[in-house]
């Protein structure tokens, strides 16, 4: 399993309700996307665990425009307490244990 660790801020998008993301760097995100075909499980999504501060989590990465999202849960926000714009680090393994 591939590890990654990156700074990046949280930003909001706003849809039917909000969703809490992080961009993936370019350059980590084209070493993602190298491994993808091996990890996707559809819809080029795929799945990680995640690490914000002492707040473990599992979730998939989005492909946008060349580069990965990070959602990051309500339930890691929360007990993290991030908000938006905050910069965050963030530690991820690729594919699920």
């Amino acid at each position: 399993m591939s590890k990654f660790e990156f700074t990046g801020a949280i930003f909001e998008w706003r849809g039917p309700s909000p969703y809490y993301f992080i961009e993936i760097p370019v350059d980590q995100s084209v070493k993602i996307r190298e491994q993808a075909s091996q990890l996707t499980y559809g819809w080029g999504v795929i799945p990680v665990t995640g690490e914000i501060g002492n707040t473990e989590f599992t979730t998939s990465l989005i492909p946008k425009e060349g580069i990965y999202l990070l959602p990051i849960k309500n339930e890691v926000r929360m007990s993290e307490g991030l908000e938006v714009d905050q910069e965050v680090h963030v530690k991820l393994t690729l594919g699920r244990a």
